[in-house]
């Protein structure tokens, strides 16, 4: 392409743009001009509209409010960029908002701004049955005459001038035959009043008219707006469309803790999203929303931030470990993390203590007991070891007695001792360091809503700190998550956290949005084997029965009889995608010399990697890569799972008798793992192998 081409091809569409534009604006301006009923300042605003709906957008004007006996509604727009609920005011004192009020004229207007966001919720109501997310129904409030652009809460005050960019500036949530749907279901939830629908333009000569004033007509602005949106590309639809059982979730009014949980693919990520943004705009408190992964928050702020930017700022998206940090750090409580004298502290503890006691018995492995320490006692917050040598190690195959429960107490007790040495706490400390502050709090609440992600993947300790983060309250606490795709060891039930998910508050998805049959098939072979233990107590089948919505995808195993044949062909594979879908691709490993190995491949090949850990979920025209645990909450259209059975867990099947308890344990973890990989894939699953000689 030629210097400059690019620029002059945006500039001749800016041109087409205007010219149309200024057609539109002229016949907007007559058909406002015979609304005779409406003030001028209505007329110059709906002038501003009308350009719209020569634009794809629907206009409803003048309608009644359902439920009510004669109040009415100014205007509805429905188009690309949602559902827009429009209160137009005329007033004759410039509009301000101060410390969360509404005043004009040194009067407060709050009530305009209260009816305004009722008739929004009876909107979000209207369109519920059609699977619309409340986050793309808006309440928009224009004042004639007037240069305005600020927010009250949920509500966007717009002056005339600016309220015809803003809409066209709009990310894409609804296609044209969904703007016709909704827009017709609308105009029957909200009845017009005589005369109030908005006639084609007139077809009177234009010598015999009368011209009406140009306003505050802004070509320019609208000009930008509209090219900007015709080289925009639309964004995910989930953003905005969801499942009607998920949107009752959205909106429910839970009386106190609440759990949705449900099989990979349902939705569970996008239903707490949807919350998220649904309780900001509802409230006035701050919303945290929690993830075990530290890299999945930032992705989902970035979702968040698209599917409802008006309330983005009253959403914390934090990774546990990370809030817990500067929880303790905003109440003056000192710690201090330093991963390479932790390793150091545990592993002196294992040689002075662990390493020739009965442990070696059951599993010489230090990471076993490591794990033991972190998850069971840590986690689960034992302070003794009678309470210890009495628990029920939930997840864990190990059999252990008395004797072996004191020594495994001896290396706790050696291990914090060697942490004070060092003066360090590991992240286990923090949470209970947390928990004991958040239990201390006495004034008001930090959060409104606490909702997390990933449920499973928390220890008790870290589920503890979170309820007494808003106690019981009503719409307090939602966990997400799935005890299937617990991807660490240990366990443990809500009831022990003090949780009571009551009746309707424990709700299950059964819908899969995400894999084909094929896909999800070869994923649920991997745990079909291996029945779990929810967070609810309850025992549940490995191959669970899924509704499916989606049947295109496919599954290509690939073995080779070398690992350098293998990589060739997972190259080959790559390459043979069309430029533009290697954004839409991962490669996931079981391990981070794996992720080192595939990395250094990737760049070799001249292929650009985005890392997962530095993954945000904007747009990267680059393959990821990354861990299975790190591609949790995750989906790409293309997943790609080299030596995906390397160490034979998805498919070797030794009798169990002669397996320890504690490899089938690491066993039985790492295919849950595998599944979550598995389960990341939308359109394709490649699975490579390397053949094994069956004499080694």
């Amino acid at each position: 392409m030629a210097a400059g081409g690019s620029a002059s091809r945006r500039a001749q569409e800016a041109r087409r743009q205007e010219r149309l534009l200024r057609e539109q604006w002229q016949a907007a301006r007559w058909e406002a001009y015979r609304w005779e009923a409406a003030s001028e300042g209505e007329q110059a605003v709906a002038a501003q509209l009308l350009v719209l709906t020569e634009r794809g957008w629907r206009l409803l004007v003048d309608r009644k409010w359902p439920g009510t006996r004669a109040a009415n509604v100014d205007m509805i727009l429905v188009g690309p960029g949602g559902v827009f609920v429009l209160d137009v005011k005329n007033w004759r004192s410039a509009p301000e908002v101060a410390q969360g009020a509404l005043r004009a004229g040194g009067q407060n207007r709050d009530e305009h701004a209260a009816k305004l966001l009722a008739v929004t919720r009876s909107a979000e109501g209207a369109v519920a049955s059609l699977g619309m997310s409340p986050v793309a129904v808006r309440p928009l409030m224009v004042f004639a005459g007037r240069s305005l652009d600020t927010e009250l809460g949920r509500i966007r005050l717009l002056g005339e001038r600016e309220v015809g960019p803003v809409l066209l500036s709009e990310r894409l949530r609804l296609p044209a035959n969904s703007v016709r749907a909704i827009a017709d279901h609308l105009e029957r939830a909200f009845p017009e009043y005589e005369g109030s629908a908005v006639a084609p333009p007139a077809s009177e000569p234009r010598e015999r008219r009368t011209e009406p004033a140009d306003g505050l007509f802004d070509l320019e602005g609208l000009r930008d707006a509209a090219l900007e949106e015709a080289l925009r590309a639309p964004i995910e639809q989930w953003m905005t469309f969801l499942h009607p059982d998920q949107v009752a979730l959205v909106r429910r009014n839970w009386s106190g803790p609440a759990r949705i949980s449900g099989p990979a693919g349902t939705g569970k990520t996008v239903v707490g999203l949807h919350r998220a943004a649904h309780l900001a705009q509802r409230g006035s408190g701050r919303v945290l929303y929690i993830t075990f992964a530290r890299n999945l928050h930032r992705v989902q702020a970035t979702f968040l931030k698209a599917m409802s930017p008006a309330v983005a700022d009253r959403v914390d998206f934090r990774g546990l470990h990370a809030w817990a940090q500067e929880f303790l750090q905003d109440r003056g409580v000192r710690v201090r993390i330093n991963g390479e004298k932790i390793d150091t502290a545990f592993g002196f503890a294992w040689k002075n203590v662990g390493r020739d006691s009965c442990l070696a018995e059951i599993d010489d492995t230090p990471g076993y007991w490591r794990e033991e320490i972190d998850y069971v006692i840590k986690g689960r917050g034992i302070t003794s070891f009678e309470e210890y040598a009495g628990l029920s190690r939930r997840r864990r195959r190990a059999r252990l007695g008395r004797e072996h429960r004191r020594a495994v107490w001896n290396l706790f007790e050696e291990y914090q001792s060697r942490l004070a040495e060092r003066e360090v706490h590991d992240f286990q400390d923090v949470l209970a360091l947390a928990l004991a502050e958040a239990r201390r709090e006495t004034g008001q609440r930090p959060y409104a809503a606490v909702i997390v992600d990933e449920v499973q993947d928390l220890t008790l300790v870290g589920v503890r700190l979170l309820h007494a983060l808003v106690g019981d309250a009503p719409n307090g606490l939602l966990l997400v998550g799935d005890g299937q795709q617990a991807v660490y060891p240990g366990g443990f039930r809500l009831s022990e956290a003090g949780i009571d998910i009551r009746g309707d508050r424990g709700q299950v998805l059964r819908t899969n949005y995400r894999n084909s049959k094929e896909i999800l098939d070869a994923a649920l072979a991997v745990v079909a084997d291996d029945p779990f233990e929810d967070i609810d107590g309850l025992r549940t089948p490995g191959r669970r029965d899924v509704d499916l919505t989606y049947h295109d995808g496919r599954v290509v195993r690939v073995v080779k009889a070398s690992t350098a044949e293998h990589d060739e062909a997972l190259l080959d594979a790559l390459r043979a995608l069309p430029s533009d879908a290697r954004r839409d691709s991962a490669v996931l490993c079981a391990s981070m010399r794996a992720i080192s190995h595939y990395q250094r491949l990737l760049d070799r090949a001249g292929m650009r990697v985005c890392l997962l850990e530095h993954y945000d979920g904007n747009p990267v025209e680059a393959v990821k890569l990354g861990s299975y645990h790190r591609a949790k909450g995750l989906e790409f259209k293309r997943v790609f799972l080299p030596g995906h059975d390397t160490d034979g867990l998805a498919d070797a099947r030794a009798p169990q008798e002669q397996v320890p308890d504690t490899v089938r344990e690491r066993r039985e973890l790492s295919r849950s793992r595998l599944f979550v990989a598995m389960t990341r894939a939308r359109d394709e699953l490649w699975l490579g192998s390397v053949r094994r000689d069956p004499a080694g």
